[in-house]
């Protein structure tokens, strides 16, 4: 009898151990995801009530920067989920405001000023007045129409720029934003600084020319910062989200974007987020909420369009997501762990729980794309 009751206790701690993982993993209730979202949003909305103020962070730069530019890239996801007039009118506001324009006007070549076009096209689409995006179309008609393939010498740059072309191309349904999109991404993945940003053996990209080797991290490996890695995937979700289904480069974007996602696996932290150098914890190691929210993003996008396997990849996705919401929000919904601008991983340190960025707009708009993917997980 002894012996039976040993057995059944084995079997029944054996079973528990079993099942704690899989709880672990269980999806966050979509109200709570939403709470949550609503938190961190209305912190900013209430901080930065004037959307009209430049920054004067080192130097004058005016609201319609690409730092803005990202934050209402999160709102109107936000927003796709949640229709409250007080973010539409926040975001038309700030629009309007820019005359629809760039920090540059039309005429920039900088995928930073353009950056902002990806809501305007969005507020058109909510109401087709052609003033709000007669000036992205002048400046990406300059571009297709000019021979230059080699703006963007960042990867930053193609999450900032590609959307928009992708974005306009869907609403004017005309193929040669598409083809000029492929261009300067082909050239930045294969041709930049020799022989492109891209490293195919790791499926991760150098964040720009200075980066690739010989320069090396501490430990040896090579540079690939975190939230530059998280530029490009987010950029390759919201092109795929926008082109047809039989565009001709699909298949390439998806390759990218499949081969990213198992890199990226292999860098996660124990506690679901990852350090700001993907390959070198020992650079600046930590949790980082940018890069973490991005990769999120992607992943909680492939799963919800199938992309993903959904066994293999939620509970990655649940592990980072529960992470930042445990670890990162403020009872307030400041939003902690947000590396400051910069190019590489010793920029905007340091990066702690309390710690407040050069820019908190960034760090919220991509926060906001990863909680809105989550919230859609079934």
């Amino acid at each position: 009898m002894v012996r039976v009751l040993s057995l059944l206790a084995v079997l029944f701690f054996s079973c528990t151990a079993a099942e704690k993982p899989k709880q672990q993993h269980h999806l966050p209730l979509q109200e709570k995801t939403l709470k949550t979202l609503v938190l961190v949003n209305d912190y900013f909305m209430e901080k930065y009530a004037d959307y009209t103020q430049p920054s004067y962070v080192g130097r004058y730069r005016p609201s319609n920067i690409w730092t803005r530019g990202v934050y209402y890239e999160g709102l109107m996801a936000l927003y796709s989920i949640l229709p409250r007039e007080t973010y539409y009118e926040y975001t038309f506001n700030w629009a309007n405001f820019h005359k629809w324009d760039y920090r540059n006007g039309p005429s920039t070549r900088n995928a930073d000023d353009y950056c902002a076009g990806q809501t305007y096209i969005d507020m058109y689409r909510l109401s087709p007045d052609p003033e709000r995006i007669r000036k992205i179309k002048a400046n990406l008609d300059m571009l297709v129409n000019t021979p230059q393939n080699d703006d963007w010498w960042w990867i930053d740059a193609i999450q900032m720029g590609m959307p928009v072309f992708a974005k306009l191309g869907k609403t004017l349904n005309e193929q040669k934003y598409y083809d000029k999109m492929w261009d300067l991404y082909e050239y930045c993945r294969n041709k930049m600084a020799g022989n492109g940003l891209y490293n195919p053996e790791d499926g991760l990209w150098w964040r720009d020319g200075d980066f690739i080797p010989p320069y090396k991290e501490p430990n040896g490996e090579d540079c690939y910062w975190s939230r530059g890695n998280g530029w490009v995937y987010a950029a390759l979700v919201r092109v795929l989200e926008e082109i047809p289904a039989n565009e001709k480069h699909r298949n390439d974007y998806i390759s990218d974007f499949l081969a990213m996602t198992k890199a990226l696996v292999k860098c996660q932290r124990e506690d679901g987020f990852w350090n700001v150098s993907l390959h070198d914890e020992s650079n600046f190691g930590g949790k980082e909420v940018t890069g973490t929210s991005l990769f999120v993003y992607g992943m909680a996008w492939g799963v919800n369009n199938g992309l993903l396997d959904r066994d293999e990849y939620l509970p990655i996705i649940i592990k980072s997501w529960n992470a930042m919401v445990n670890d990162a929000v403020h009872p307030n919904g400041f939003l902690g762990y947000v590396q400051g601008t910069g190019k590489e991983p010793k920029d905007g340190q340091p990066v702690t729980y309390d710690s407040m960025p050069d820019f908190e707009d960034y760090g919220i708009g991509c926060f906001l794309l990863a909680g809105v993917e989550v919230y859609k997980l079934k």
